[in-house]
């Protein structure tokens, strides 16, 4: 026999070819999550930047009026999401400075969970193909190997030549397994880090933010209280 992967492909039997198939199902969905998520993330970075460029001018005024009435369109990033989110609670909070913040707080919070939560999604396929797909290689070498030694008590020939066959047909699953299982396992650590980062990075700028609110609520306050007094 040629051990060519047509000629294995051949003399593979149907439940190889089963998990074969199954194998390639797992290596096309990873493939396209990672395609997806990686425009995904390219685009949400591209505009949260640029509203970080137009809205950061507003906010280092401190100007939080004029920041809550400017629309700078939908594409704004996730960035723009949950700062928008915050604007809006601080719309329409109450005079009370304690209370303010806590929405705006609160506000920030919850759509930070939802940025990041959304950002996640389809890593969990690729932790499953990338965790799962060694083990059903192993499955289709396991089941060849047990075909391989079958077929040898059949023909009642020993030796290698007699299950060779076999052997190579199993082993060609295990194989496969690995090579739709590590590309999935880096490309979810990559994926993973990237949401990591950009998790602090709104963390960061949601706290900034808070700063701004508290500032100016602080600095009206006290110019109520002198124009009282």
């Amino acid at each position: 026999m040629d051990f060519s992967l047509q000629q294995i492909w051949e003399h593979t039997g149907l439940f190889a070819r089963f998990i074969i198939f199954t194998l390639g199902f797992m290596s096309m969905s990873s493939l396209i999550v990672i395609a997806e998520r990686m425009v995904v993330f390219r685009k949400t970075r591209s505009d949260s930047r640029n509203f970080a460029s137009k809205m950061g001018a507003i906010l280092a005024k401190g100007d939080l009026s004029t920041a809550a009435n400017t629309n700078l369109g939908k594409d704004v990033g996730h960035l723009g999401r949950v700062i928008n989110s915050g604007l809006t609670a601080y719309r329409i909070s109450p005079n009370d400075k304690d209370v303010a913040v806590e929405s705006v707080a609160r506000a920030l919070e919850r759509q930070a969970q939802r940025e990041v939560q959304s950002m996640k999604r389809g890593l969990g396929v690729l932790a499953t193909v990338g965790s799962t797909a060694p083990f059903v290689g192993l499955l289709g070498t396991t089941m060849g190997i047990v075909n391989a030694f079958q077929e040898m008590a059949k023909s009642g020939a020993g030796g290698l030549a007699t299950i060779s066959a076999g052997i190579a047909e199993a082993l060609i699953t295990t194989a496969f397994g690995l090579l739709v299982a590590i590309p999935a396992v880096m490309a979810y650590n990559f994926l993973q880090g990237w949401v990591d980062a950009r998790s602090v990075d709104i963390s960061e700028s949601s706290n900034e933010f808070l700063d701004v609110v508290a500032r100016n609520l602080t600095g009206g306050e006290t110019r109520s209280q002198q124009q009282a007094g």
